[in-house]
């Protein structure tokens, strides 16, 4: 799974650095964000990375910044989880709550929320590592160019780049 190279490829880079900064593109209600904190708290890295999660639609990054999602997910969410080489259990990062999971605040002390628009925004720092995973196959190919441009110049030298341009399933 992508999280499971994330741990294994990309969490020993950060690890050299003193503080990294993370950037998550099109971040829509937050499952990735709040994915990314676990892992990283797990990893002993959580007081070390900021996370900037943005996305264009403001009413997606106010459910985010809530962090609740549906309570009939976290079966599928705890599967993900697992095969991305959870070390816990992981319903100690939420607790169940009116028909919802709510995850714990404190995965989200070291993330900024704020709504960005990739095709009309500028970079906004210089990040350690960019993903966009979830944005990209909704544009055309020259948009896609424009997007992966402005990713790639968000980065540091040797950062990574984690993005797709297609959709699940295709060729």
């Amino acid at each position: 799974t992508f999280f499971l190279s994330f741990r294994e490829n990309v969490v020993p880079l950060l690890r050299t650095y003193p503080f990294a900064r993370l950037w998550v593109a099109g971040c829509s209600t937050g499952e990735e964000v709040y994915s990314l904190a676990i892992l990283l708290a797990e990893e002993g890295l959580a007081d070390r990375v900021r996370i900037y999660a943005t996305d264009i639609n403001e009413a997606v990054l106010e459910q985010a910044r809530l962090g609740v999602f549906p309570l009939d997910k976290m079966q599928e969410y705890t599967q993900n989880y697992l095969r991305a080489g959870g070390t816990r259990s992981f319903s100690e990062y939420y607790v169940a709550k009116y028909d919802g999971a709510l995850f714990s605040r404190g995965l989200a002390d070291n993330v900024v929320f704020a709504q960005h628009n990739l095709v009309s925004d500028r970079s906004f720092n210089e990040f350690h590592a960019v993903l966009c995973r979830n944005v990209l196959i909704y544009f055309g190919r020259r948009l896609q160019d424009e997007v992966h441009g402005l990713l790639h110049e968000s980065l540091v030298t040797f950062g990574v780049l984690a993005f797709a341009l297609r959709g699940p399933g295709d060729d």
